[in-house]
């Protein structure tokens, strides 16, 4: 019942928004409508999260600037770029001028600008950038729900040794499924039990963060699974975790296949050791891909009424938007479960004990 009214809130939302979008798009002189340019803004990191434009003018929440420069550390918000994302409003902060381009901050040039070279490459210095972004945030804010939600399991579990209630009821069965249908089939009883705190930890976080980016508005929107660098980290991680735990019997299969005749290991131990770096990158781009896909997906088929600018095609925009943000719920979970089913299927390589 709850999953009906949610999906009806959407569709009565969508019903009444997107029309009105179309029509004000059909009477205002703009300049033509880019859709490479808004799945661009849409799909990729910022310092500051939009919330609207209204009379050519953009609204958005800044977030910290935080740069490792030539004289040290500079902190300054977002917002002093005044929504400029052309390199032409230069930032002075320390005795040093920045500019923004495409989402990424240089030193300003002679020209307080920046400068590009024959293939449209951007020449000038970089800071060391740590800003909080878009992405970071919905990460810190997804760690955040995450530790409150657990901390306050793992109190009631204290207090109650009867049947969970509540919060615990709720999440009870899901660590269940990570332990009995992942983690132990595929690393084993003897050696699941240390593994558990990663697996747990990759299961909920990017179910959660699938979830934020699935939210169109502050705090949330920022999708950190659609960012390559994101699904790269957890990606290594799995890969230290799988390499720093092989025995014996899997460094032994990597160096000394067995069954294979010598004449063959010259070919064959270089094919074992890419893999131990094609498996990680394989997951790193699976959940990138997938992720990435499914939002310029969705937001290729709300394109649509601008496309073709009439009010007409927004029942068909509507119907097939709701329907991809319905399946995109079911992605995030599946996404989520995907990746650590495998890094504990890589694990579980890595740690198996040889059979006689």
């Amino acid at each position: 019942m709850v999953l009906k009214k949610y999906i009806a809130y959407i569709a009565l939302f969508l019903l009444f928004l997107l029309p009105a979008i179309g029509f004000s798009a059909d009477n205002q002189e703009q300049e033509p409508f880019n859709i490479n340019k808004l799945v661009d803004e849409h799909i990729n990191d910022s310092h500051d999260f939009h919330v609207m434009d209204f009379n050519h003018h953009a609204y958005a929440i800044p977030l910290p600037v935080i740069l490792w420069t030539d004289n040290g550390l500079v902190m300054f918000m977002s917002n002093a770029f005044e929504h400029d994302n052309e390199g032409k409003v230069v930032v002075e902060r320390g005795g040093q001028k920045f500019v923004r381009y495409h989402e990424d901050i240089y030193y300003a040039n002679a020209e307080n600008t920046v400068s590009l070279d024959e293939k449209g490459q951007v020449t000038n210095a970089r800071p060391l950038n740590f800003s909080i972004t878009k992405n970071v945030f919905s990460m810190l804010l997804a760690s955040a729900l995450l530790l409150c939600l657990f901390i306050s399991v793992a109190r009631s579990y204290k207090k109650n040794d009867k049947a969970p209630k509540g919060l615990a009821a709720f999440l009870e069965p899901l660590v269940l499924f990570v332990r009995d249908d992942i983690a132990i089939p595929n690393i084993g009883e003897k050696h699941y039990a240390r593994y558990m705190p990663y697996l747990l930890t990759v299961f909920f976080l990017i179910w959660v963060g699938n979830l934020f980016g699935l939210i169109p508005f502050f705090p949330f929107a920022g999708t950190m699974t659609n960012n390559i660098l994101f699904t790269g980290m957890l990606a290594i991680f799995t890969l230290l975790l799988t390499v720093f735990s092989g025995n014996k019997h899997y460094w032994r299969h990597i160096f000394a296949p067995p069954g294979v005749p010598v004449w063959i290991l010259p070919i064959m131990i270089p094919i074992e050791v890419l893999s131990i770096f094609t498996k990680p990158f394989a997951l790193m781009i699976r959940l990138f891909a997938n992720m990435t896909a499914g939002h310029i997906i969705i937001l290729s088929l709300i394109s649509l009424i601008f496309i073709f600018g009439t009010v007409a095609i927004s029942p068909v925009s509507v119907l097939f938007t709701l329907f991809m943000s319905t399946l995109e719920l079911l992605v995030a979970a599946l996404q989520a479960y995907v990746f650590t089913l495998l890094s504990a299927l890589f694990i579980g390589d890595a740690v198996q004990e040889e059979h006689s």
